[in-house]
């Protein structure tokens, strides 16, 4: 797959011990684009930060933290990203969500 030009970002902000169905949701988030045939997805793990209910998240040792901040990072074509958006928007409870307008500059399959 060759994939090139005007693409979408989206951006899920979850929390490690965030679940779906029995697994964790950032994992399950990565199936289902997988599934769909998505371009692909990272996900990133965060050290510290706090969401909507103000509660620190860490990895400092003296408040060690189960449940760190994760991203959730998706880059394919508009059409991609918005036939997703109802499968994960029944999948997230709490969280972010967002999207940008991004320039693809290569993206292709290694030999």
């Amino acid at each position: 797959m060759k994939l090139e030009g005007e693409g979408k970002l989206l951006r899920i902000f979850i929390g490690e011990g965030d679940r779906w169905q029995g697994e964790p949701l950032f994992q399950a988030i990565v199936r289902k684009v997988r599934e769909s045939g998505g371009a692909g997805a990272t996900v990133l793990r965060g050290i510290e930060g706090f969401g909507a209910h103000s509660r620190i998240h860490t990895a400092r040792i003296l408040r060690l933290s189960e449940d760190l901040p994760i991203v959730v990072e998706i880059v394919d074509t508009a059409e991609k990203i918005d036939a997703l958006l109802p499968t994960l928007d029944a999948m997230i409870e709490d969280g972010l969500v967002t999207i940008e307008t991004v320039q693809i500059l290569r993206y292709r399959p290694g030999r």
